[in-house]
């Protein structure tokens, strides 16, 4: 581990010193150095986080495919959201864009002597336990997750975004990060004020998000596995998240949608929205097969969302309201 960890240290610095800094320089942003230290770190451990998930979860759906398709070109587009997000490039927009905001905030509250409350000041053993800190900051996230999550699909305004990560017909471990860039401004900025407020270290949050994003990687999978019925209670499985994005049946119903879990089923099967049916039904949106455009390219599926997002804030619909919930003639997978 000493000698990996050596490795992965030196190249770190040496792709910051030979690329990075002297860019930084030129661009006369010296004053963002450390920033940009940190940044380079985060591109290359989603570089191998990229290259890793291809690798294996690629093998996997020439494995077990659910289906099979002879135009991959909707898949294509995936990629590049994927691109923007493991790579550190929306992530490190979004911090730029937040950071004023929380500096005037941080400052204000030491303005006031106001110390910042942290969960592991109520509970001191966190302090000594960095496993068990990890796991209770992991529950808790996971858990308010679900919740924006469900809030994604229960307000009009927020679904006309996030029905764009819907939209995939032709779903893969890729589509995972196939969302509207306001979209993920949102959750993320979300996010990471809960994790704040609770005191959530920065390394053990860097760890937490990387965990999370392989287990959605994974559940997005276009292979034929579940985890059995024990596994089914404590980890979102592929068949478990497609349900989640079945037409007619992922965001309709009593409570606008299933299985709307990050990492942990549980939590849909204590607020009633678990659908365990073992079925590997088609992706998509009901309003697509009645002509809904989507888009394929990436700028026009993030325009098409802002125009959504108008038209839900004017009060219209984003969703036909005339088409019933329908779970049992469900349009199946091509296998």
């Amino acid at each position: 581990m000493e000698t990996l960890t050596a490795a992965w240290a030196s190249l770190h610095g040496w792709v910051f010193e030979k690329l990075v800094e002297p860019v930084v320089f030129a661009l006369g942003l010296s004053t963002y150095m450390e920033q940009a230290f940190d940044a380079t770190e985060l591109f290359l451990i989603g570089a191998f986080e990229v290259a890793t998930l291809a690798l294996v979860l690629s093998a996997v759906e020439r494995w077990k495919p659910i289906e099979v398709w002879a135009d991959r070109s909707p898949v294509r587009t995936d990629v590049i959201y994927t691109l923007l997000q493991r790579l550190g490039i929306v992530p490190l927009a979004i911090f730029i864009a937040l950071t004023p905001a929380v500096d005037a905030l941080d400052g204000w509250l030491r303005l006031h002597d106001i110390v910042p409350w942290k969960l592991e000041d109520a509970v001191p053993a966190l302090h000594t336990q960095p496993l068990a800190s990890f796991l209770v900051y992991l529950v808790i996230l996971d858990f308010v997750a679900y919740w924006l999550h469900r809030a994604q699909h229960r307000f009009e305004a927020w679904w006309a975004l996030h029905s764009l990560h819907h939209s995939q017909r032709e779903m893969t471990f890729w589509t995972d990060d196939r969302n509207h860039l306001l979209d993920d401004l949102i959750v993320d900025g979300c996010f990471a004020l809960v994790a704040l407020a609770i005191g959530v270290p920065p390394m053990q949050f860097a760890m937490i998000l990387v965990a999370t994003r392989i287990v959605e990687s994974f559940s997005h999978v276009n292979a034929r596995i579940h985890f059995g019925r024990i596994g089914e209670w404590l980890l979102v499985s592929p068949r478990f998240h497609r349900i989640h994005h079945a037409i007619g049946l992922g965001h309709e119903g009593r409570v606008r949608g299933c299985n709307f879990a990050t990492l942990f089923p549980i939590w849909d099967r204590l607020f009633g929205t678990a659908n365990t049916d073992n079925v590997y039904p088609a992706t998509g949106i009901r309003d697509q097969l009645h002509g809904a455009d989507y888009g394929v390219g990436f700028w026009r599926q993030q325009g098409l969302g802002l125009a959504r997002l108008v038209r839900a804030l004017r009060g219209a619909a984003t969703t036909p309201p005339a088409y019933p919930r329908a779970t049992s003639n469900l349009p199946e997978s091509t296998p």
